[in-house]
């Protein structure tokens, strides 16, 4: 599924920021991702693999694939996300990476 079709049908604020993904991993894993991003054609949202419910070690119940990034921006696990203007850092940006890391 198409991240900016779901943003669209929930009626987001697509002219916000960021889009934050809270994610339900053992390290308390989240990552922002800039709007232009999430509504980059090929940004997705994935709840199956090879037809079946995407099992855990891919990111059950959810994995949002980010092809213009890089993996550490890719986030699995997925239990939340919020539409927002305040940038809230992410797992890997508050130990120093940055935060655009893509093509």
């Amino acid at each position: 599924v198409r991240l900016s079709h779901f943003l669209q049908l929930i009626g987001a604020d697509t002219r916000a920021k960021y889009v934050w993904f809270n994610c339900g991993d053992v390290d308390g894993y989240n990552s922002p991702l800039d709007m232009a991003s999430a509504l980059h054609a090929q940004t997705q949202m994935t709840f199956k693999f090879d037809d079946q419910i995407l099992p855990r070690a891919y990111g059950y119940p959810m994995k949002v694939r980010v092809p213009t990034r890089l993996g550490f921006k890719n986030p699995k696990y997925v239990v939340g996300m919020e539409v927002t203007n305040d940038y809230m850092g992410g797992y890997w940006e508050d130990y120093g990476y940055n935060d655009y890391s893509g093509l």
